[in-house]
């Protein structure tokens, strides 16, 4: 098993320090909210304007020249829905201050985020990718399908160096991955890519876990609609990265109309202030539940990785349809990093668009589940899934003994 049971969850880490110096949660609970008290606010302001009046005619076109030349954000006020929104920039600059870049871009959705990245290198002319499998399905799908006219090398960590042609425009992995929490050495990595970007989608990871930013990565990913968010209403995405990438994926989100509403701007920036502790709290749950189906005769192998986090993957020795079908509790259903658990069968769902052989090749396989563990009591949790992993095989011995031996 690729298991944690000497993992040391996140919720025992003494202080974690944001790149700012201050404590990581003082971060979450206070970047972009920091010129409130000035004005009188405590809670942060919801702009739904899509336009702004302006009798400044000329100084709205120089602004307007100046962000089609570098793609900075205007000076002065907001002009257009598709330029900026306050809302969002707030977010934008929370994140960017967790991940320790210099900037932030969101966008309407992970899979947004990512096509403007591809974007971006394509207009430059660079449009070859090298990624590690497993990534999302959807990556997967949209780097091999050679939707944005990319060309795709799929290879391992340690074939990234030699997989580099001259037009690879970026080198693209997720750790811990989607669905089988393998890590990568995000630092080896960085130094294979050379001059190339690197990017890494930090989704299940997010900056209470690690900052790929420290490790040479040049682009954070995430699908913001996941932990960021963390009650699942909200459908975002967003890249963390410096300041000269960032203007060219404002841009492209210019041009291409993948805009983060508002709303959902106020919704993440809320959900960032909870961020540390709720992802303490489901890493303590998970790395709980990872070790009971660890010593469970029912499952045949646990992926849960070293560094932690809320996912845990398991392949069972039954139907893991049944398994699906059995939980009451825990909820059946795509995406993840809910305040409730989630559980899905990626080789029917998240990775289904991946082709059959590349999706078991990467570890994919047809047994495999994947869990999204929330904030229930874990008690109640592991209740639900004793009963959907249905009866235990004659002559297993108890979880409790079987638990006293694995420690």
């Amino acid at each position: 098993m690729d298991s944690a049971r000497t993992h040391t969850s996140p919720s025992d880490d003494v202080r974690i320090t944001a790149p700012t110096g201050r404590a990581l949660a003082t971060e979450a609970v206070h970047a972009g909210r920091d010129d409130l008290a000035g004005q009188g606010l405590h809670a942060p302001p919801i702009d739904l304007s899509t336009t702004y009046p302006s009798y400044d005619s000329r100084g709205e076109a120089a602004r307007i020249d100046a962000f089609a030349t570098t793609g900075a954000e205007p000076d002065g006020p907001p002009v257009y829905g598709r330029l900026g929104n306050p809302t969002v920039a707030r977010f934008e600059t929370a994140l960017a201050r967790l991940e320790g870049t210099e900037a932030a871009v969101a966008f309407a959705s992970g899979m947004a985020a990512l096509s403007a990245v591809l974007l971006v290198r394509g207009s430059m002319g660079l449009r070859h990718v090298v990624a590690v499998r497993p990534l999302y399905g959807c990556s997967d799908h949209l780097l091999t399908a050679g939707l944005l006219g990319t060309e795709v090398t799929w290879t391992d960590p340690a074939g990234v160096a030699d997989a580099l042609r001259p037009d690879t425009g970026l080198v693209l992995v997720e750790s811990p991955a989607n669905p089988t929490l393998a890590e990568v050495d995000l630092r080896a990595v960085a130094h294979a890519c050379g001059s190339v970007p690197l990017l890494v989608d930090n989704t299940f990871a997010t900056p209470v876990l690690q900052r790929p930013a420290e490790h040479g990565a040049r682009l954070v990913l995430h699908s913001a609609t996941k932990y960021l968010g963390g009650h699942g209403d909200v459908l975002a995405g967003v890249v963390a990265c410096d300041e000269e990438f960032a203007g060219r994926l404002r841009q492209v989100r210019f041009a291409t109309g993948g805009v983060l509403h508002p709303l959902a701007g106020y919704l993440l920036l809320r959900g960032l202030s909870t961020l540390p502790v709720r992802v303490r709290a489901a890493s303590a749950s998970a790395a709980e539940l990872a070790g009971r189906l660890a010593a469970d005769p029912r499952v045949a192998r646990v992926h849960y990785p070293r560094i932690g986090g809320a996912m845990v993957s398991f392949e069972v020795h039954g139907d893991p349809h049944a398994v699906i079908g059995g939980v009451r509790l825990i909820t059946p259903a795509v995406s993840l990093g809910s305040v409730d658990t989630l559980i899905q069968h990626p080789a029917s769902i998240s990775h289904r668009i991946v082709d059959a052989d590349d999706r078991r090749d990467a570890g994919v396989g047809d047994r495999l589940l994947r869990m999204s563990v929330g904030l229930e009591d874990v008690d109640d949790l592991w209740a639900d899934l004793d009963r959907a992993l249905g009866e235990r095989p004659s002559g297993a011995i108890p979880l409790r003994e079987a638990l006293s031996r694995a420690e």
